[in-house]
């Protein structure tokens, strides 16, 4: 069988760009990859080396991607040695990567309210689909949650949302794209929601009537207890919803099948790779519903 993500992923060695970081040690890694960046979609990711001493690459989702001037942006959180590597990286040093790996997000045009939710390092694939999504015929609507200050600047939104009123921030990248967002956070932070941001995607479901409710379709990135509720909300409101998965890869390219999961097709259950027959999946093939 013919997969489409053959010949399409590409080895480059880039330059760093920059390298930011920011409280929580989280910290944005931005390369020159120009093969990666004018093919990555959101919800695919690259394969990092993050160290010439270590063999093992790390699997890392796209944040941004910018065709024309041929760069790639990832987010991390250094957990084990070879991210932990990767923090000691300084600009216009040489990073060497595969990329862009897996199959990304497919938009619904028959329902272009594009409900983005995300949590943690689940923000990135999200990011990266509301900028591909701004000023198209969609309209996204993005919850972002972190426990940690958001790795990135934050303000007071100018765009209206029917949320509770403490809601009152969002990413200053949204709003230059024009991308309604809230956020939300357990962790006090200045102008969240409190609570998980799975909360407050469902006061904003709530406040729509059937027919606004009928052009939506969830999208959604994080932890495995976020992709839960998020799952559960689309089963809530009879939404259709594409959850990106994050695994423990070692080859991220289907030779190992470490990272595979089980999902539920018409034909029974199923073992699918997460690196390139997802990362992103049917959120009903992934969570199917609980029996009584």
């Amino acid at each position: 069988m013919t997969r489409e993500h053959r010949g399409t992923i590409f080895v480059e060695d880039g330059d760093v760009l920059s390298h930011v970081s920011f409280p929580g040690d989280q910290h944005v890694l931005r390369i020159a990859a120009p093969q990666a960046a004018v093919r990555a979609a959101p919800g695919q990711f690259i394969h990092l080396r993050c160290d010439a001493d270590i063999p093992m690459r790390r699997p890392l989702s796209i944040q941004r991607a910018d065709s024309q001037a041929g760069w790639v942006e990832v987010l991390y959180k250094p957990v084990g040695p070879g991210l932990a590597a990767l923090t000691r990286v300084r600009e216009g040093d040489r990073l060497n990567l595969l990329g862009p790996i897996g199959q990304g997000f497919r938009p619904d045009l028959s329902r272009p309210c594009c409900v983005l939710i995300g949590g943690g390092v689940g923000i990135p694939p999200l990011l990266f689909l509301a900028e591909r999504l701004a000023g198209s015929d969609s309209s996204p609507v993005a919850f972002f949650g972190s426990e940690l200050p958001f790795p990135f600047i934050t303000q007071a939104s100018a765009l209206r949302l029917p949320v509770p009123a403490a809601a009152t921030h969002s990413l200053a990248l949204l709003e230059a794209w024009g991308v309604p967002g809230r956020l939300a956070s357990n962790g006090g932070l200045t102008g969240c929601y409190d609570g998980f941001v799975t909360e407050l995607a469902r006061e904003w479901l709530t406040s729509l009537d059937a027919g606004a409710l009928d052009q939506c379709g969830i999208y959604g990135c994080g932890p495995e207890p976020m992709l839960r509720a998020t799952q559960q909300l689309a089963r809530e409101f009879a939404l259709p919803s594409q959850l990106c998965l994050e695994e423990y890869m070692a080859c991220a390219v289907g030779g190992c099948a470490g990272c595979a999961v089980e999902v539920h097709t018409n034909d029974g259950p199923a073992m699918r790779r997460v690196c390139v027959d997802g990362p992103v999946f049917d959120g009903y093939t992934v969570y199917p519903a609980t029996p009584g």
